[in-house]
């Protein structure tokens, strides 16, 4: 127990020091793409910094198989060095059994990760994209989804128009179906009521077809101002690519939020499969950070007489961006429907233990 303790510490000093040396690094390069970003907006240092550190979370938690596959080849690199591993094997302890601390830290940083960092980091992100559109546009630019239907509001210089759909079809073109807009000046006062059978983005436009606009403004009433139109244009700043990116940023919902927004996806008509396989992701990542900490150990858990230290510590760390790629791989198919959502999110990592289990044993067994 002694000693799984001081494998632990070990573990847990390499995992905060690496970690830190990445975390100022991401600072620096974030700061810097946020000027470049932002370079034809005029925004002070303070609120590019907010931008950067409101993208950190995310950054951490995409960075976290990273960091556990290069703590555990420090940790055991310096065990070797040190010849502590050869000391625990002479008092009869196995190489695999001092893995257990390792990984059972790493079960915890993956529990940590999901239950407290995944929420920080959807309300982060959030925040982040909330704040960068209104410093874009002149007005936020948001979208949601529930049972009854998608809502979008759209800002610009004349005014907001919240926008609300029973349907869409994200064909070359995105599409709504069942629409009704209201628009509002920028003294926030209702101006028009605008309803269609559908609308279509159209070059930086909404082609409304077969719309009925109601003036709110005028002391006579709407209904007798009504206007009816066969195609009607309203100007919008929005894209295709950025609705879509806002329907498809599952990392902006907190895991615990997840099955209720599937379930209101599914109500609203929608698909949730790629909701569905994310939740699922969250749920197996901390197996996927155990696989990082044994492909890790499995090339690293030798003397140094041996030799070949380097190409050890390329090799885990290059098969360590394999699984991950084969992990997003799976990812995408799960999203597509081409794999089952279970498969998608749970095989991955489950193989990689067990090749790196496979590779553990040959070492120690030969």
């Amino acid at each position: 127990m002694i000693l799984d303790r001081y494998f632990a510490r070990r573990f847990l000093q390499s995992f905060v020091v690496i970690g830190g040396i990445f975390l100022t690094l991401m600072i620096l390069i974030d700061l810097i793409e946020q000027v470049r970003r932002f370079e034809d907006v005029d925004l002070s240092f303070g609120q590019l910094l907010q931008l950067t550190l409101l993208n950190t979370p995310a950054a951490i938690s995409e960075m976290l198989p990273l960091l556990m596959i290069l703590a555990t080849i420090a940790l055991f690199i310096g065990l070797a060095r040190s010849s502590e591993l050869v000391v625990t094997r002479a008092i009869g302890r196995s190489g695999i059994r001092a893995l257990v601390a390792p990984v059972l830290l790493a079960l915890v940083i993956g529990a940590l990760a999901v239950a407290l960092l995944n929420p920080i980091s959807a309300a982060t992100s959030e925040e982040f994209q909330r704040l960068a559109d209104g410093y874009r546009n002149n007005g936020n630019s948001t979208l949601s989804i529930s049972r009854e239907g998608l809502w979008l509001r759209q800002g610009s210089p004349t005014g907001q128009a919240v926008i609300h759909a029973n349907g869409t079809s994200t064909d070359d073109n995105f599409g709504l179906r069942d629409v009704t807009i209201i628009t509002f000046s920028p003294e926030g006062m209702p101006t028009e009521q605008i309803q269609a059978e559908r609308a279509q983005l159209e070059n930086g436009n909404w082609a409304l077809y077969n719309a009925k606009v109601w003036p709110l403004e005028q002391d006579t009433p709407p209904e007798a101002s009504a206007v009816e139109h066969e195609v009607l244009k309203l100007p919008t700043t929005l894209t295709r690519e950025r609705i879509l990116d806002t329907l498809g940023q599952q990392d902006s919902v907190s895991v615990y939020d997840l099955p209720q927004l599937i379930r209101d996806l599914r109500e609203a008509g929608f698909s949730t499969k790629q909701y569905e396989v994310w939740l699922q992701v969250q749920l197996a990542r901390p197996f996927f950070l155990v696989s990082m900490v044994l492909i890790g150990a499995a090339f690293t858990m030798r003397h140094v007489r041996f030799g070949g230290t380097g190409i050890a510590v390329l090799t885990a760390v290059l098969l360590g961006f394999v699984i991950y790629f084969v992990r997003n791989f799976a990812q995408i198919l799960g999203e597509n429907g081409q794999l089952p959502i279970y498969v998608a999110a749970w095989a991955p990592p489950f193989a990689a233990i067990l090749l790196a289990l496979g590779l553990l044993l040959h070492a120690e067994d030969g």
